[in-house]
């Protein structure tokens, strides 16, 4: 297994260590729901440098990320980001990723640390203008640090005033004493917050800058499985759960970050899917009946004949209600349907819900 520079801090912490994708990662540190509520109340620090994170530079840049992302990059200026998808000619997902304009003719790729391998090779793959290409992922230390008072934590460290820092924006500036750090108003979480960007060498110390920072406001480190019960509330999508190479942006409900007005990889498929109608779609459900549906339980009719399966589940914590995500038929996916889950050798009613679960406002 892979370690991040921080992995002995959450050894040291009593963290609950499990691998995941690839690399020894804390799941928690005192309990999932505690967890997750610091960050919907309070705020927390996730370690996720497990993500991969390339860069492109130079002149044709812009065209080679064009061409494989679905989002129009055109639409990026300086310090601004933009999630999408990087598509197969069938238009399956090969990963979601984020994608950031750090100058003119460069951008840095932010990909899901379960993929970093396939992905890179898929740039490199399709870079056939020969442009500059650096795989900075082992170098890059990346903490999101997530909640409510997570602006009022970090306000300290930095002379940049994150009030300023629109949602999907970003800068790079000094913070906690170190230069070049960049600092960007993304999350994964639904609660608001910052992801911060920097060099390995300097992770101990803005870790224990941050928590210094953040203590007045009783700060907690959080592990990956409130990330999962967080994002999930959201509606937001896990790549290898809710999409993967067997799924398409449409079905997904990707739609807004899936544009047809400049070519990219899987564009013809897209279209094709577009004009004729998707057959299937990922939706949102809550339990009716007891019990909490898990990834891969079968979605049924009333008689228990399989129609989908499901994607994500869980117990909500901030609604304490079990939710779940999954794919139907489309005529089966508007809210207020009702829906069977088999859990074990019992079918249970769920309600198909529009996403989000949770509504932070």
């Amino acid at each position: 297994m892979k370690h991040t520079a921080l992995t002995h801090i959450h050894e040291g912490l009593g963290a609950k260590m499990v691998e995941y994708a690839g690399y020894n990662m804390p799941i928690s540190y005192v309990s999932i729901k505690l967890e997750h509520q610091t960050v919907r109340n309070g705020v927390g620090v996730f370690d996720v440098s497990h993500m991969g994170e390339f860069i492109v530079k130079g002149p044709g840049s812009t065209e080679l990320v064009q061409k494989l992302t679905t989002n129009d990059v055109e639409k990026l200026f300086t310090g601004k980001a933009q999630y999408a998808c990087m598509t197969k000619e069938s238009g399956g997902i090969i990963d979601d990723l984020l994608v950031y304009k750090l100058d003119e003719n460069e951008y840095m790729l932010v990909v899901n640390g379960s993929n970093i391998q396939k992905d890179w090779d898929w740039v490199v793959a399709h870079n056939d203008e020969n442009i500059e290409l650096h795989n900075i992922s082992d170098q890059t230390t990346l903490l999101a640090v997530q909640g409510p008072k997570a602006e009022a934590t970090l306000q300290p460290l930095t002379e940049v005033n994150l009030a300023e820092l629109k949602f999907y924006t970003f800068t790079k500036a000094t913070f906690a004493g170190i230069d070049n750090v960049l600092i960007s108003a993304t999350g994964y979480t639904g609660s608001g917050g910052f992801e911060v960007y920097f060099e390995n060498k300097h992770a101990e110390h803005i870790w224990n800058a941050i928590f210094e920072s953040g203590a007045q406001f009783d700060i907690n480190p959080i592990g990956l499985a409130a990330r999962d019960t967080l994002r999930l509330e959201m509606g937001f999508c896990l790549y290898g759960n809710d999409i993967d190479e067997t799924t398409t942006p449409l079905e997904a409900g990707l739609n807004r970050f899936t544009k047809f007005n400049n070519q990219y990889i899987g564009l013809d498929h897209l279209v094709s899917q577009k004009e004729s109608g998707i057959q299937r779609k990922l939706i949102g459900f809550e339990m009716i009946d007891r019990g909490i549906a898990r990834k891969d339980y079968e979605i049924v009719d009333e008689a228990g004949k399989k129609i989908g399966h499901v994607t994500s589940g869980t117990q909500a914590p901030s609604l304490d209600k079990a939710i779940g995500m999954g794919y139907v038929p489309v005529e089966l996916a508007e809210p207020g349907q009702t829906i069977h889950i088999k859990i074990r050798d019992k079918i249970l009613q769920a309600k198909v819900v529009p996403f989000p679960f949770y509504n932070p406002n």
